[in-house]
């Protein structure tokens, strides 16, 4: 008899699950956050996540006429602005893997009065469902580290980018001194979980999203799998110490 195949395995946090398995576990943890993600967001970080967003904008070289991909893009934060700046004759779209967070996000927007240039996509990174050389810029801010195969979601926003279009990555990664990781991870095992239990009535979820950060590739090798993926002048931006990190990279 011929032996089955092993079945591949990835990372839930610190679990190690089936890799097939990852992409409903994940999807169940933002089911659970979606309501009470931006007030869970603004304590989280003091509110900073603001500060790291904005710095995203200011690097996106978004015009009038642009077409936007917000991957990961949840409640819409960097939505609302790109679609401000990309005008009428710009689209955004807003995607997403998970159904939750795509309602969240869609109500509020309109609740802001944004639409006309918005559309809401649910899809998955690995896969993105659009022609190739379809986009300005990418965008995958606080997602990229929940996806299962992040070097094939890299490929697959290389192949929709245009030519001169860049992709930006706003994550979380290694803080570069020894004391402040420390202190973040004491916060982020012990207070982060209590904060969602208080809040959300759910620590388990938050629990996940601490140790996937741990997970997630730091700095340099995020780096090295984009321009393995094809971006070209890659670099990086540490912020807030390192807690955080905006990648770019360009596709020529």
């Amino acid at each position: 008899m011929m032996s089955e195949t092993p079945q591949k395995t990835t990372h839930f946090g610190y679990k190690t699950v089936a890799e097939n398995d990852k992409a409903s576990m994940v999807a169940d943890v933002f089911h659970s956050v979606a309501a009470k993600y931006d007030v869970m967001n603004d304590l989280m970080s003091f509110g900073v996540h603001r500060l790291w967003k904005r710095q995203t904008i200011a690097s996106s070289g978004v015009r009038k006429g642009h077409h936007v991909l917000d991957l990961a893009g949840g409640t819409g934060d960097l939505t609302a602005k790109f679609s401000q700046l990309v005008g009428e004759t710009g689209q955004v779209i807003l995607g997403d893997i998970n159904s939750s967070m795509l309602k969240v996000g869609r109500e509020k927007l309109h609740n802001l009065g944004l639409v006309g240039n918005i559309d809401y996509v649910q899809m998955n990174a690995e896969a993105l469902p659009f022609p190739d050389n379809s986009f300005d810029l990418i965008t995958i801010a606080f997602g990229l580290r929940n996806v299962t195969d992040k070097d094939k979601a890299l490929r697959s926003m290389y192949r929709i980018l245009k030519p001169g279009g860049r992709l930006l990555v706003l994550e979380f990664s290694k803080p570069e001194h020894e004391i402040l990781s420390k202190a973040y991870d004491f916060y982020s095992f012990n207070l982060l979980p209590t904060m969602g239990k208080l809040v959300a009535n759910d620590s388990e979820s938050y629990k996940y999203l601490a140790e996937s950060i741990r997970m997630h590739p730091d700095q340099d090798t995020l780096k090295s799998m984009m321009s393995d993926a094809g971006f070209e002048q890659t670099t990086y931006q540490n912020l807030t110490g390192g807690i955080v990190a905006l990648h770019r990279g360009f596709k020529y």
